[in-house]
């Protein structure tokens, strides 16, 4: 694997956070699904809200939010509403950032490509990650910044192209659909991370599109 990717040439690499720095996956799952529940939703409603948040994959909740109480729900969308909910996700899903799963090969990836900067995007909150990131100690590893929702990927990588702050050659690490069509339409090499992925039909879409596949970090290592 670690003959196919030379990691040494590239000048920026962009991680993912859910399912490639953090095992996150499942834990943002259950945070739409209580959060249905917490908020009076029916089983039903609430694994409906799962079903859109797995399709839409690196999507900021902010969409996602809005659809469930209006195409789910089908009640109108108040201000106070939207609140609510964004409020209740966030304090759910606060709890379990805090304890799950931090890739075990990160800081010797950070080693191993010294020469590069170091960036997270997510479909996350942002102001939530760069409040979480700190706490985890996590924050330093990332010298250009910790990017998220509401602002979508494809916007973030075209700024920070433009301002220069991401250097070509760059390498995008991510777990989904959306991270694959965002960072190679910017122009940046990608690799999909397998094992934490909860995208549904990914062998297929990575054979399609001939995408690098690595099961996990360490195996960008070559161990």
């Amino acid at each position: 694997m670690s003959n196919m990717l030379d990691l040494k040439q590239y000048k920026t690499i962009v991680l993912d956070c859910d399912g490639v720095v953090l095992n996150s996956n499942q834990t943002k799952v259950d945070a739409y699904y209580n959060t249905a529940k917490r908020l009076g939703g029916t089983d039903a409603q609430a694994q409906a809200f799962v079903d859109y948040h797995i399709k839409l994959g690196s999507i900021p909740r902010n969409d996602k939010i809005r659809y469930y109480i209006t195409e789910i729900l089908k009640v109108p969308l108040t201000p106070e509403l939207f609140q609510e909910y964004m409020d209740t996700f966030t304090e759910i899903l606060d709890e379990t950032l805090m304890q799950c799963e931090v890739a075990p090969a990160l800081m010797d990836l950070k080693n191993k490509t010294a020469q590069a900067k170091w960036m997270l995007m997510s479909g996350g909150d942002q102001s939530e990650l760069r409040e979480i990131f700190p706490r985890r100690g996590l924050d330093t590893l990332f010298e250009l910044g910790i990017y998220g929702g509401p602002t979508k990927k494809t916007e973030h990588l075209q700024t920070l192209i433009a301002d220069g702050a991401i250097q070509f050659p760059a390498l995008f690490i991510g777990d989904s659909r959306f991270d694959h069509q965002a960072s190679t339409g910017a122009g940046l090499s990608f690799v999909f991370l397998s094992d934490w992925t909860d995208m549904p039909d990914w062998q297929a879409y990575c054979e399609q599109h001939q995408i690098t596949v690595v099961a996990h970090m360490h195996a960008m290592l070559g161990h």
